[in-house]
Parts: structure tokens; sequence; C-alpha cells
């Protein structure tokens, strides 16, 4: 089987300015490279996911975070740039910060049983991390390019790169490219 790319919560609420968590150019800034890897693996045979951050209007999320991505409202739309992507791909409309949390994702991957899961989007610290972490606690190998995830606090990106590599096991690369490099040099 092929890789499977991960895209999370790439949607209005998050990184369009006038979302409610608009995490900063940062989040507009990945969408390139996340757009390189989608095509590249696409290419090879690649399967996605695009998980949509979805809550209810009395989502108890809400006592910690303002009322963002309300079930039915344009935050919870992908990033036109990546709208093309979604065409037949898995969405997952989630409601906490794990993709995993009361989804069918987990069954999805095992029927899938992809080589290895790319994780990309944001934020890198909140949802990509919690899902990396249920990612690697069903022992997928999971790759998450740095230049394709982003959050608000800089800090705290570096804070979850680093943790995501040391403690979940993660193989984290400043980039796609960077990685394929490496792939290829070890397979020659």
């Amino acid at each position: 089987m092929s890789n499977l790319v991960i895209v999370v919560d790439m949607q209005r609420g998050f990184v369009d300015p006038q979302g409610t968590l608009y995490v900063g150019e940062t989040g507009r800034e990945i969408i390139p490279e996340i757009k390189k890897i989608l095509e590249a693996e696409g290419a090879q045979g690649g399967k996605f996911v695009f998980t949509v951050d979805t809550h209810d209007p009395d989502d108890l999320e809400f006592k910690m975070w303002p009322p963002h991505c309300i079930r039915g409202t344009w935050e919870c739309e992908l990033a036109p740039e990546l709208e093309e992507f979604s065409k037949g791909a898995k969405i997952t409309p989630k409601r906490r910060y794990s993709a995993f949390f009361e989804t069918d994702l987990a069954s999805y991957l095992e029927e899938l049983k992809p080589e290895r899961v790319i994780v990309t989007g944001v934020c890198t610290d909140i949802c990509v991390m919690h899902t990396v972490s249920d990612l690697r606690n069903r022992d997928y190998e999971v790759i998450v390019p740095a230049n394709a995830v982003a959050t608000f606090d800089p800090a705290a990106h570096d804070f979850a790169l680093t943790h995501m590599e040391k403690i979940l096991g993660a193989t984290v690369v400043p980039s796609y490219e960077a990685w394929q490099e490496k792939e290829a040099v070890q397979h020659a």
C-alpha cells in the first residue's frame, strides 16, 4: 500500500484571516507545501484524509476556546486552495484534538493499511500532535514535514515538533522534499 496523507484542520476557521481561531500567516504559508505533498503523493497512488474541526453550538470545548468551526458554518469549509484535493478523499469531521476521538479513522486505517502516514496542517501543538500521538500508539510510521504544519505560537510549534520526534517517535523532517531525498539515498 502507498502512503496516506492526513491534512489536519486546514479550514477557514483556522487559515482564513476572518476565522475565529485564525492561526496567522504561518497557517497560510503552509498551504503551498501541503499542495506539493498532495500532488506528489497523489501521483504515487497515495490516499488523503482531511480532518475538519466541527462543533455543535454548545460544545464544552468552548469553555476553553471561543466558539469556532460550528457545524454548518463557513468556518468548517476547507481552505479553497486545497479543495481540489478533497475530491475522492476521506473527510473526517472531528470535535476534539485527535482525529481518532469518536471518529471512524482507526477502522479506515486498519482497512487501508498505509505504508506510512504523512501528517500536515494546524495546529502543530494541538490537533496535529494529538493525532500523531494516536497514530504512533497504533504503531504507524509517521512523517511530519515541519514546513507543512503551523500553530499560533512559535515556541509551542518547536516544542511540539521535538515532542513528536523524541517522545512519540515520529520522523520530523524539515520538508517533504528533504524526506524524499533521504528516502532516495537510502533505497539507492
